[in-house]
């Protein structure tokens, strides 16, 4: 049956009524901020999780305006009045923070719709020979099983209400390597390989889940020569931008991508790996 002009006409504010779980949202040069800004001005109430002790051990640090600008960003891009925004601190690493994340989420929202699990632990990695089972575990307990932890959670406590999405970010590792970090691209690798499983499993629920590989995008974390090296692989010369992949991903959890599911979706603007 062919859609009315009222289907075709897209709705301003498609997510309307709708919540959704952001994780990974203490810098506004990141993904998870520019995504959950996207959500927020499609109508959406949004619930951030962050962690900042992450970021201050990396080279990029927290964010300089502190947590309550990156919050207050996000409170800015909310499109509907009846929708509001809601934050908590956890360590992902923890084997009962996912449980904790989605049910404080439910507390605040009333109910919940979307998932994003944009968290990622990164940094502190290495090539073969310099591994161990602490590393391999740290970043296998937050990329990947607290993702599948978050997944369980939510599809738990999700209605059935037509709507409900989950996101899972992965990386390019299965496109090429990932040199010098093994235990990262091992713990997103596994994401991917996932993603089809867990979303055969959701489809009775009316839960799609897909995995974005949002490619090289500039959050900060690049050095200048490696920055130059990437810039000139992209044929339009530069890095992607939060925004990039965010726009992908609020697509995903709309309406209009009801019937994707189980899918790996690179948005990486034609990244070429080798010269």
């Amino acid at each position: 049956m062919e859609p009315s002009l009222e289907q075709l006409r897209p709705d301003p504010l498609p997510l309307r009524g709708r919540a959704a779980v952001v994780t990974g949202v203490s810098r506004r040069a990141g993904i998870g901020y520019a995504v959950a800004r996207r959500l927020a001005a499609l109508g959406a109430t949004l619930f951030l999780h962050h962690y900042r002790p992450h970021d201050r051990d990396q080279p990029w640090g927290e964010d300089p305006g502190g947590l309550q600008a990156v919050i207050s960003g996000v409170r800015d891009a909310l499109a509907d009045g009846g929708a509001s925004v809601h934050d908590t601190e956890l360590d992902l690493a923890l084997p009962d923070a996912p449980s904790q994340l989605i049910s404080a989420a439910a507390g605040a929202c009333g109910h919940l719709d979307i998932l994003v699990c944009n968290h990622a632990r990164s940094g502190g990695d290495g090539p073969l020979g310099t591994l161990d089972a602490g590393l391999l575990d740290a970043h296998w307990a937050v990329n990947t099983r607290s993702s599948i932890l978050l997944a369980q959670a939510f599809a738990a406590r999700h209605d059935g209400a037509p709507g409900g999405r989950i996101i899972f970010m992965t990386s390019g590792q299965d496109l090429g390597p990932m040199t010098g970090e093994v235990a990262y691209a091992a713990s997103k690798g596994a994401l991917a390989s996932i993603t089809r499983t867990l979303a055969d499993q959701l489809a009775g629920q009316a839960i799609t889940l897909n995995a974005v590989n949002p490619g090289p995008v500039d959050t900060g974390y690049a050095p200048p020569e490696t920055y130059e090296t990437v810039r000139r692989r992209f044929p339009q010369r530069r890095w992607g931008v939060p925004d990039d992949p965010a726009r992908l991903i609020a697509w995903l959890v709309t309406d209009e991508a009801a019937w994707i599911t189980g899918q790996v979706i690179s948005t990486e603007g034609g990244f070429r790996r080798w010269d």
